[in-house]
């Protein structure tokens, strides 16, 4: 049966013709609609997700400041040329990196672990780089480029790498850096620390990390789809600024002359300038290679460090305490002085013990000094004197007292990290500590530095800086100034800071030092303070160390006496009891006085204190 025209003129097939043309238009308005709205509406939307996947941004890591001594002229820590390698999350998927990681590892010279523990699971959709490794040399980034078709989403940066000029002593000064840890990026992420950082590890390249890493810089590129950087013009590129030079109160020809003075003995030294605080040398040996952090990168030579008996990444000079033994009895006689509690001019006889209690406490002169009064006692370093006046006269209290007047128990605030306390003992302490009650040997003890008393061989320079100064102490700091790294101007210089002030009669500290003076023309130190180049005074120390025929060596002491304040300088040595027992110290002292005031280095020193038959390879011709 045909549809006629007529049936086609009906009213409901007119309907369905206008229905299905309306559809029809309006699909294609919608079409048309979302074509506009992806090509003009969210246009710079889509352009932005193209950018994050063609275009790359790389940090360009900024120059870390150079560290100089105080003379300006010779740069300890410099940056060497080098480079980073990086990984590109988002372009490898985990078949792709159970393929190129054994690669690049080989490549590297790495794990596959130590590669996938710097890319956290947060990180698989980022397409920036992850550094996972740096000092790499130029031989290796070649390589990688040669074969860039086999290692997809891999890339490389200019990245220095730090070295050391003059290592040796200055090891526990400079320190050291290293990449940053996953830990140390959680708690400095929000100071601008990035994945890729570089952070000081110790030293002055710890503390003073924020002024010498400067502020990174980044440079944005374009990049094909196997990641090769495709040209372009006009690339946006933001600028690296460099760190800050630091210039260090050390003296690097002091330093030198302190670490020959010192030689391979475990122990430390320190050269204070009591006016100001400032550090002129100091040295703890033994001492590391921090070269094996960056341009010498040996991880057997660091495990060979780390596990060295010695422990040579301790600076004893602020992290390890001693008995400060009759070094301690400068405290003692600055307190009898202000005091008041027993006359100076007054003698006590010395038969060579002293009996406390049910116990015998032997002087280290056996058959007894005789009568001595403080000047005589403080030269001769008589034991029964110092125990009779702390014991019947001055008390625990008022030892305790000076002893925190003159800075023991509590850190000095030097600019280095992990420096310790040492400890002021107290009745309190030990009954807390031991649950025993404090006697009258422990009185004893302390009277002349032993016990438990501990301090530091900073802390002894302070001591006496204190005596030099009448009464303050100013804080020991190794920064002096901060220099611009472009024009080399000064940016910032440190100042003088006082620690302690005492209220000392400075009278007091005159007196002091005059019985010190005393100890080295007619006392202890007399036969090895031979120097003619400066008036040396100061006070020996010989510690025991709990084991027969094992004592430690203090020397603590200050050059000129009587000098102008801006010329005396203050040395502070001790020679653990590991070593064989000489009695260094003192030695150690004459050799640096006289290369100080004298202008010379160490074999001149030693030859002209007519010493050359300690050293006989020194001396020795060579063929």
């Amino acid at each position: 049966m045909s549809i006629g025209f007529g049936e086609r003129d009906n009213p409901s097939n007119k309907l369905r013709l206008l229905t299905i043309g309306g559809i029809f238009v309006v699909s294609i308005l919608i079409f048309v609609l979302y074509l506009f709205s992806l090509q003009v509406i969210r246009a710079n939307e889509f352009q932005r997700r193209a950018q994050q996947v063609a275009r790359r941004s790389s940090i360009i890591s900024a120059q870390r400041g150079e560290i100089y001594d105080r003379n300006f002229d010779l740069p300890l820590a410099i940056n060497i040329p080098s480079f980073a390698v990086n990984v590109i999350p988002a372009e490898l998927s985990r078949a792709d990196r159970k393929l190129i990681f054994p690669r690049l590892a080989e490549v590297l010279d790495l794990t596959v672990e130590q590669i996938e523990g710097r890319i956290l699971p947060s990180y698989d959709h980022l397409y920036q780089p992850v550094e996972v490794a740096s000092g790499v040399d130029l031989r290796t980034i070649s390589y990688l480029a040669e074969h860039i078709d086999d290692f997809p989403g891999i890339t490389w940066n200019n990245k220095s790498i730090r070295s050391y000029t003059v290592p040796g002593s200055l090891s526990h000064i400079i320190g050291y850096v290293g990449d940053i840890t996953r830990e140390e990026l959680q708690v400095l992420y929000n100071q601008g620390y990035s994945q890729s950082s570089t952070l000081g590890k110790s030293g002055i390249e710890k503390v003073y990390d924020k002024l010498l890493r400067g502020t990174d810089g980044i440079r944005y590129s374009t990049v094909d789809v196997r990641g090769r950087r495709v040209f372009q013009p006009g690339v946006d590129v933001q600028a690296p600024v460099s760190g800050n030079n630091l210039v260090l109160t050390i003296d690097r020809r002091i330093q030198k002359l302190v670490e020959e003075a010192l030689g391979p003995r475990v122990g430390s030294v320190v050269v204070l300038k009591p006016s100001t605080g400032e550090i002129l040398a100091m040295v703890s040996y033994p001492w590391f290679n921090p070269n094996m952090f960056g341009t010498e990168r040996d991880p057997s030579e660091y495990r060979k460090t780390s596990l060295d008996p010695r422990f040579p990444f301790l600076n004893r000079a602020i992290q390890a305490s001693y008995a400060p033994a009759s070094a301690f009895k400068t405290v003692m006689t600055t307190a009898i002085l202000e005091e008041k509690v027993f006359p100076p001019e007054q003698k006590i006889d010395c038969p060579g013990y002293l009996r406390i209690g049910n116990r015998v406490f032997n002087c280290h002169k056996k058959t007894g000094h005789g009568p001595l009064d403080l000047k005589g006692g403080l030269a001769e370093s008589c034991n029964v004197y110092f125990w009779t006046v702390g014991l019947r006269y001055l008390g625990v209290d008022r030892i305790i007292n000076f002893s925190q007047q003159f800075g023991f128990g509590q850190t000095t605030n030097v600019d280095l990290p992990g420096e310790t306390a040492g400890r002021v003992p107290s009745p309190q302490w030990k009954e807390e500590t031991f649950n025993v009650k404090w006697v009258g040997g422990d009185t004893a003890n302390i009277s002349i530095g032993q016990g438990d008393l501990l301090v530091t061989p900073v802390q002894m320079a302070n001591m006496m800086a204190m005596v030099v100064n009448e009464g303050i102490i100013y804080r020991p700091h190794f920064l002096k100034e901060i220099r611009d790294p472009v024009s080399g101007s000064v940016v910032e210089e440190q100042e003088p800071e006082i620690l302690q002030q005492s209220t000392i009669n400075p009278e007091v500290f005159k007196k002091v030092q005059e019985y010190l003076r005393g100890v080295i023309v007619d006392g202890t130190a007399k036969v090895v303070l031979t120097t003619q180049a400066v008036e040396v005074a100061g006070k020996t120390g010989t510690g025991e160390a709990g084991f027969e025929d094992q004592w430690s060596s203090w020397f603590v002491a200050y050059a000129p006496f009587n000098g102008p304040p801006e010329d005396q300088v203050v040395v502070a040595i001790n020679v653990e009891a590991v070593n064989d027992w000489e009695w260094w110290a003192p030695k150690a002292a004459n050799i640096i006085f006289q290369g100080i005031f004298a202008d010379e280095d160490f074999k001149q020193a030693v030859k002209s204190l007519r010493w050359q038959w300690m050293f006989p390879d020194l001396f020795r011709d060579k063929p």
